[in-house]
């Protein structure tokens, strides 16, 4: 195989160049909580996207590629094995003149056994992610999960409207965090992230 050739390969794992593979970054680990991943199909060859680290780092994950789902599909991603889904979502203005209903109130006694939830994650711009709610009336009747009090995001190689915007493998480790009431077992998890965001910076410096 030549160089070039060598370069345009692609690993199976994390679906990028091997000359950038992200899968030596991955840690895993198991989650109490277990995620679904609903991916936009305009991040799944994006460079800078982090919710393939993530599901190579959660084995437990699932991770589902699309825009608009069929319904059964999601309903079984969403009520698998009677976990009840969550859906890891902001509270924001506006839905209602969207056509969207209110969101059914999350329910504090309902988070006592993280063994019993299922974190959904929609992974997507902010736009495509709204669209992505407006187009999977399942997700509409989804409790939801704001995560409030955040740090400062890592993800400075993605462009953010505000400091608290974080990536979606940020996001994803403070929510099991706090679900699971233990923030220092995703430690090793960051620093896999950290050492993305440092690859990525220096690729898009070459």
């Amino acid at each position: 195989m030549t160089p070039s050739a060598s370069r345009r390969a692609t690993c199976a794992a994390c679906l990028r160049a091997r000359s950038a593979c992200i899968c030596g970054f991955a840690a895993p680990l198991a989650s109490r909580v277990e995620l679904l991943v609903l991916q936009h199909p305009l991040e799944v060859h994006h460079a800078k996207n982090s919710a393939r680290l993530l599901h190579l780092s959660l084995p437990s994950s699932r991770l589902l590629v699309g825009e608009a789902f069929a319904a059964a599909e999601l309903d079984a991603a969403l009520n698998a094995d009677g976990r009840r889904p969550l859906l890891l979502y902001p509270h924001t203005p506006g839905e209602a003149a969207l056509g969207l209903p209110a969101p059914p109130p999350l329910d504090p006694a309902g988070l006592a056994q993280p063994e019993a939830l299922r974190l959904v994650l929609l992974d997507a711009t902010w736009r495509k992610s709204r669209k992505m709610l407006y187009l999977n009336p399942a997700l509409q009747c989804l409790p939801r999960l704001a995560l409030q009090e955040l740090p400062p995001s890592a993800y400075r190689i993605r462009k953010a409207h505000a400091p608290d915007q974080l990536s979606s493998l940020e996001a994803a480790v403070h929510a099991l965090s706090r679900l699971e009431n233990r923030p220092e077992h995703y430690t090793s998890l960051l620093d896999g992230f950290d050492r993305f965001v440092e690859q990525q910076s220096r690729l898009f410096r070459a």
